[in-house]
């Protein structure tokens, strides 16, 4: 598992975080100073020192810096943070302890139902820990995916209750110890049909949009039910919200 940060409204714009093409990857100088500065946090603070505090048994380049910011100028939808309940000029940070990013390519559906088949499918997979103890998962859809599925009249809400239901795995495709796993402690009906959530309700799937043009989206597993996405305004010491960084010093 590696902390991502998601960084929404103005503050993420003026700092220059990339929201776009590459998001998740190299060549730019914000992403990578917070993503790394996070991660210094944790290994030097927080004790998470590979083979000590850390005994993640391969680990995964996510670790060494993730951060980025929605791209809210290409999002069909309400942003995460005004999702939240938050004004849209308010900027804030939300925290996932998640995998790196598992590419969802469909270069050829034309419909948001297709898509969402394809994501779905991608999210419902055997080896994931949400499917083996549900939790919170990301999707970051890329802007073509996320424009399509708009398109056709999904809001976020059903597009999260779409994954609920069909990012599924069949209890009959796993070996008897997972599936007693899954019989015993979620309570899975013992039967050829049962399908295998990867959560327990559809709000427990985030839904962001990021990235640039190309028919191609991730999702991010987290670590079951043993990690909840955390989200800060960014704000003074005495709470009231940043309008932009230089505000820190006054």
């Amino acid at each position: 598992m590696a902390t991502l940060l998601v960084v929404n409204g103005p503050i993420a714009r003026e700092v220059g975080l990339n929201s776009g093409y590459n998001a998740f990857g190299q060549g730019f100088r914000a992403n990578v100073t917070i993503g790394r500065a996070v991660r210094l946090v944790l290994m030097n603070i927080g004790g998470g020192l590979p083979g000590t505090g850390d005994r993640a048994t391969q680990g995964n380049p996510a670790k060494i810096a993730y951060c980025v910011a929605e791209n809210e100028a290409e999002n069909p939808w309400e942003p995460l943070h005004v999702e939240a309940g938050l004004p849209a000029d308010v900027s804030t940070v939300t925290a996932f302890g998640c995998e790196g990013p598992h590419n969802i390519q469909d270069h050829f559906s034309s419909t948001g139902l297709g898509v969402l088949l394809t994501v779905a499918g991608a999210m419902g997979q055997a080896g994931s820990n949400n499917l083996l103890g549900r939790g919170w998962p990301l999707l970051s859809l890329g802007p073509e995916h996320a424009a399509t599925i708009a398109r056709d009249g999904y809001s976020k809400k059903q597009v999260k209750e779409f994954l609920f239901e069909h990012a599924r795995f069949p209890l009959a495709r796993l070996g008897p110890d997972y599936r007693r796993q899954q019989i015993e402690h979620h309570q899975a009906p013992d039967s050829l049909d049962t399908m295998v959530p990867i959560v327990k309700a559809p709000d427990d799937i985030s839904v962001i949009v990021v990235g640039g043009a190309g028919k191609h989206s991730a999702w991010q597993p987290t670590f079951g039910s043993g990690t909840h996405w955390a989200r800060r305004i960014i704000a003074r010491r005495d709470g009231r919200p940043l309008a932009r960084v230089a505000d820190i010093r006054s």
